[in-house]
């Protein structure tokens, strides 16, 4: 084996990775992650039997329909927010009202680990929104910035990403109001 092949596989599991963030970067992975790892204790627990010792312990119970259902929907909504993340809303409030439902059906909601990772799943895929990609042969970083010390703000217009605008408070000049209108600029009279 010659030092060449392995930096060929190396550069093989970069791209794949690479390729992974691209796509893992394009819709909401956390939610869809989340909001399946919730559905499987839900669906699984019912038909469970624990074994403690000699003793059998089978948790089947009469909603082990509801829950093998409540869990499917579960999985099929977090497959749905990877692969069609425009209805990532509407999936996110059926995995939240889904885990809701859970609680009374399914053994407390898979005892309460798969009703937290489902509700967790679907605030994620509510909250997520898609990036706004970068103009053509734009880079932010090349654009100058020169900062007008009046205003404290970029003199192009230009912020950086990680500015906090609107961070400086500009002062007001003391007597710049009318009397009569009996606007006092935001002051009380004791100050």
């Amino acid at each position: 084996m010659s030092p060449e092949s392995t930096g060929q596989n190396e550069h093989n599991l970069t791209v794949y990775r690479r390729g992974f963030r691209t796509w893992r970067g394009n819709r909401p992975f956390w939610a869809g992650l989340f909001t399946m790892l919730g559905g499987m204790p839900i669906a699984y627990f019912p038909y469970a039997d624990l074994h403690l010792g000699n003793m059998t312990l089978a948790m089947s119970t009469t909603a082990g329909a509801g829950s093998l259902i409540i869990g499917v929907l579960l999985i099929t909504l977090g497959l749905t927010m990877w692969f069609h993340s425009i209805v990532r809303v509407f999936a996110g409030v059926a995995a939240i009202l889904l885990a809701l439902i859970s609680i009374p059906v399914a053994n407390i909601g898979g005892f309460v680990i798969g009703f937290l990772l489902a509700l967790i799943g679907g605030a994620l895929s509510i909250s997520w929104a898609p990036g706004e990609p970068a103009a053509d042969g734009a880079d932010p970083q090349d654009a100058p910035l020169s900062l007008d010390k009046q205003q404290q703000q970029p003199a192009s217009g230009y912020a950086p990403e990680g500015a906090l605008h609107g961070a400086a408070v500009p002062q007001q000049p003391a007597g710049d109001h009318d009397a009569a209108s009996g606007y006092d600029g935001g002051t009380h009279r004791a100050g």
